[in-house]
């Protein structure tokens, strides 16, 4: 059985847990450099957990600075087995107004400024990303949602955008054309990264405004959606002091294989292997680099 230790990724407005016990602000080094911030290291209903505000405290760093590399390989290192990553978004569906959450089962990555794998030169792996969330976590955050009353959509197309400008209009609707449900600039390649570390990922988008296809958007102040934006903060933290008791039991292993997606994915020869890039790996990959 596998004692589960929850990786929580803090997206905007989200800067903390409440309710963590013992907690302590902790600085973790990785071979791809500084993660965003210290990670948080706590208890919560006696569930081991790791915080991590995806922008830093105080909002520092653009989506496309991140170093998202640093970031999955710190909560790997530091023990995590599952992660919830909590993303304001724009809607991209009427149905899905302001305050909405939507518990993303997709993505279209249309990012192209990042580093977006582990592996590269001397070490190559092609991992799966047919299903890229833990449908395990969506169906409990689901749940959890429900249990609190909160508005919510199990299931939907998370449109990753480069940014940091929002979309045109003409883009707006092309993504609409596409079926996405929303639209933000941070879980990718954060999930493909994810899945490379072979963690437990699923995503909360958190709708904060309707994206610039709506007739109504050009009304919209930043006032109203920072007031969205800190109510959905609010909920999001409810929403995590809910799940992680339950996410945090005692378990077997993914049924879905999300934790063992190396398995067949390294295509480089062993003896071909760069030996930096297999040092640089340890945590990451060290489960499937260390199997002779």
């Amino acid at each position: 059985m596998i004692d589960p230790v929850i990786g929580v990724i803090g997206g905007s407005g989200i800067y903390d847990i409440d309710g963590l016990e013992d907690k302590v602000w902790r600085q973790v080094a990785t071979p791809w450099g500084m993660p965003s911030d210290a990670l948080l290291f706590g208890r919560l209903a006696g569930v081991r957990c790791v915080f991590l505000p995806r922008h830093g405290r105080g909002h520092p760093l653009s989506p496309t600075r991140l170093n998202y590399r640093a970031n999955i390989d710190a909560l790997k290192r530091s023990g995590v087995t599952d992660v919830l990553s909590l993303s304001a978004v724009g809607s991209l569906k009427p149905e899905l107004p302001p305050g909405h959450f939507v518990i993303v089962d997709q993505f279209i990555d249309r990012s192209f400024a990042r580093e977006k794998s582990f592996f590269g030169e001397g070490i190559v792996a092609h991992v799966s990303m047919a299903h890229p969330v833990c449908s395990r976590l969506g169906d409990a955050l689901d749940g959890a949602a429900r249990g609190l009353g909160l508005p919510v959509a199990r299931g939907g197309t998370y449109l990753v955008m480069e940014g940091p400008q929002f979309s045109t209009k003409a883009e707006s609707e092309l993504y609409r054309s596409w079926g996405c449900s929303v639209i933000g600039m941070t879980n990718m390649p954060e999930a493909k990264l994810a899945r490379e570390a072979e963690l437990n990922y699923a995503t909360v988008a958190m709708v904060t405004d309707f994206d610039c296809w709506h007739p109504d958007h050009d009304h919209v102040t930043v006032e109203a959606v920072v007031r969205v934006l800190l109510d959905n903060a609010d909920k999001a933290r409810a929403l995590v002091q809910r799940v992680i008791p339950e996410i945090g039991k005692p378990r077997a292993l993914c049924a879905n294989g999300c934790d063992r997606a190396l398995d067949n994915a390294i295509i480089t020869a062993s003896h071909m292997r760069d030996p930096q890039l297999v040092a640089k790996l340890d945590a990451v990959a060290g489960r499937v680099l260390r199997t002779p």
